[in-house]
């Protein structure tokens, strides 16, 4: 029963024909192998962890090391692996924190070429192995074993990426690194060993606006970064709807003051471009307290929407969560229907920051990451999306990390905040790992993840289309289907029914209508070259 159990489990991926276990050898010296487990219920559908240290022992002695990166928590004890393992963990489904990736690469290279060894190693010894592992083996699992192909061995980022879903995947069941952020951050990863000598500067990042074409109506927009070493993801700043400008057919722009009395103040703006075409317009939404809304009569239209927090929004890394959610009316009283899902990460020192002190990040909808990491976003919410971002001061990081406000631009002409350079282990160099979270699962505080608008003395549950409560290690699990409104979230404006396209887990679209998002033109940001307000 159990090895039936292992099977289904496994799915996609293959299995290694002599251990029987959910694994594969990447390389001669790279496994990657499903997160084993050593209690039950676990042990019963993964790999057993006594059965895949016996196998190790078997095949490579003392010379396996373990790097593992599960924030919700290994699943054994350190002692069971003799303390062969190496943590850094960061939560399921997303990129790694790139400060995570100098001392990933620095310790699996000194472990594998025998460099941390104070005699001339011995050419007669057994070859190392490293053992990586997530919970599938296979998204974070992934990005890491072809980050070292690409910064150590010096495989072409298309060739490593192949190879890993050759060697972990079952013939037309998908690529084994297939999240749009994993694969930007192994791009990123290519550019920092073959274009920038390997230098990583992580510095706080300061969001000043995000430029939305085509956002239909009843979509939350937060900012996310990571927080404790990387194995949570916090929400810094969720937009309200007066932080938000209309930019109207023709070039004109109005901000809105107060959606309740259905007035609006329209202004000519020299810095946004006259031209912007039909295939970028909004339907105006129904008014709401922290989503994009408009007053305006039906017909309407709109062709891009900025968002300019009136407080600075600063994340403490390099590291860039855009979060959307989109509601709808629910049947029940109470209920709101969550119809969209979708984020997308990204890292200011590859988008131009290891040169410029500002720049501009761009995606579309069709590339950001679904539920769990899949293509599945629900039904379309955007089309286009443009974060403009800059390196702050560092009185405003100061002020930013003791809670004060400051004032918009306070700061916005001084020298923006060192950062801290961050590189490969020397051999002979510490390692510095994050603190692993209990083994058994994350028992703690789990609010981090939680808006900032709503209560702490409340919680929203996740409720999908089973009925089912889905719970992450350390968040609650975002998916589609009935959600419960408490407090603040009672309050928020809804999206109608009639919408135009849906995927599905493959990211086929499963409408006929199209919403059409080429040819779309730039709104011109506020900011200059180096952040400063023109």
């Amino acid at each position: 029963m159990s090895s039936i159990l292992r099977q289904i489990v496994a799915g996609p991926r293959q299995k290694h024909p002599e251990a029987g276990l959910d694994l594969c050898y990447v390389t001669d010296n790279i496994i990657a192998t499903s997160g084993p487990s050593a209690t039950y219920p676990q042990r019963a559908y993964r790999n057993p962890l006594d059965a895949l240290v016996s196998f190790l022992d078997t095949k490579h002695g003392a010379d396996w090391w373990i790097w593992e990166f599960r924030a919700e928590g290994t699943g054994y004890p350190d002692s069971e692996v003799y303390r062969r393992i190496h943590h850094f963990p960061w939560p399921d489904h997303h990129p790694p924190p790139f400060a995570h990736i100098p001392n990933i690469m620095g310790s699996m290279r000194n472990w594998l070429h025998r460099l941390d060894e104070t005699e001339s190693p011995d050419t007669d010894k057994k070859e190392r192995v490293a053992v990586v592992h997530c919970k599938a083996g296979k998204g974070r699992s992934g990005t890491i074993a072809c980050a070292y192909l690409i910064s150590q061995e010096g495989w072409k980022k298309e060739d490593a990426l192949q190879r890993f879903t050759d060697r972990r995947m079952r013939v037309g069941f998908g690529n084994g690194v297939s999240i749009p952020s994993q694969l930007r951050y192994v791009g990123y990863i290519d550019k920092w060993a073959n274009e920038l000598g390997r230098q990583y500067v992580e510095r706080p990042v300061e969001i000043l606006e995000v430029h939305i074409w085509g956002l239909r109506d009843g979509v939350k927009v937060a900012v996310e970064g990571y927080v404790d070493e990387g194995k949570k993801i916090k929400c810094f700043h969720l937009f309200h709807r007066n932080e938000r400008t209309i930019v109207e057919d023709g070039g004109s722009m109005s901000e809105e003051q107060d959606v309740g009395k259905g007035s609006d103040i329209t202004k000519p703006n020299p810095n946004i471009k006259n031209t912007l075409p039909s295939s970028a317009t909004w339907s105006p939404a129904v008014s709401g307290s922290d989503v994009s809304s408009s007053s305006s009569a039906p017909g309407h239209s709109v062709s891009a929407i900025i968002f300019k927090p009136n407080n600075p929004v600063i994340v403490p890394s390099s590291d860039v969560n855009i979060d959307f959610e989109r509601r709808s009316k629910a049947s029940y009283t109470g209920f709101a229907m969550v119809t969209s899902i979708a984020h997308v990460w990204f890292n200011s020192y590859f988008e131009g920051g290891a040169k410029h002190d500002s720049g501009v990040f761009e995606t579309e909808w069709d590339a950001m990451d679904g539920i769990k990491g899949s293509a599945r976003k629900g039904i379309r919410a955007l089309d286009k999306l443009k974060v403009v971002w800059r390196y702050p001061a560092a009185e405003s990081v100061k002020a930013s990390a003791v809670k004060i406000n400051v004032e918009g631009k306070k700061g916005e002409n001084s020298a923006p905040a060192a950062g801290k350079p961050i590189s490969e282990p020397k051999p002979g160099d510490p390692i510095h790992e994050s603190e692993p979270p209990d083994w058994r699962g994350a028992q703690g505080d789990k609010k981090e993840n939680r808006r900032p608008s709503e209560s702490s003395s409340q919680k929203s549950t996740a409720v999908s289309i089973s009925g089912k409560t889905k719970e992450m290690g350390h968040a609650l699990e975002k998916e589609l289907g009935l959600r419960k409104q408490t407090g603040d979230s009672r309050d928020v404006s809804f999206a109608g029914s009639n919408d135009e396209t849906t995927t599905d887990d493959e990211g086929r679209k499963v409408k006929a209508k199209k919403v059409h998002s080429e040819g779309l033109e730039e709104v011109k940001t506020n900011y200059g070259k180096n952040g400063e307000a023109v």
